[in-house]
Order: structure tokens, then C-alpha cells, then sequence
């Protein structure tokens, strides 16, 4: 996006440089509350239950 704003060139020409999709450059991630809510609880779940978690060795 830098590109095509400060130089000038043309979008088309920016994806085919970098190799990614027009749709790629386009797209913009819409976040929601929930997601900020759903990641909070998950730290407080690995930070409180260290045990937990597929192929973790137990603490000797």
C-alpha cells in the first residue's frame, strides 16, 4: 500500500511485484470485541493451568 501511495504505481502493478492478489491488498480484517474477550481467556487459561496442552510433560 506504501507503494502504490507514495511512488504512484499502479495497484495492479504493486500485487504482481510483490506477488500477492489484488484481493489480498484489499482485504481489511474486521475485529469484534468478542475476539478481545475470547483471547483474555485464553491467557488467563495457559497462565493458570500450565499443565494443560497436548504433549506437555508433567514437571518432574
Amino acid at each position: 500500500m506504501t507503494v502504490v501511495a507514495v511512488r504512484g504505481v499502479s495497484v495492479a502493478l504493486a500485487c504482481r511485484t510483490f506477488q500477492i492478489s489484488e484481493t489480498c491488498y484489499r482485504y481489511s480484517p474486521t475485529l469484534s470485541d468478542e475476539n478481545e474477550e475470547i483471547a483474555d481467556w485464553l491467557e488467563r487459561l495457559t497462565t493458570n493451568k500450565r499443565t494443560w496442552g497436548f504433549g506437555r510433560k508433567r514437571p518432574v
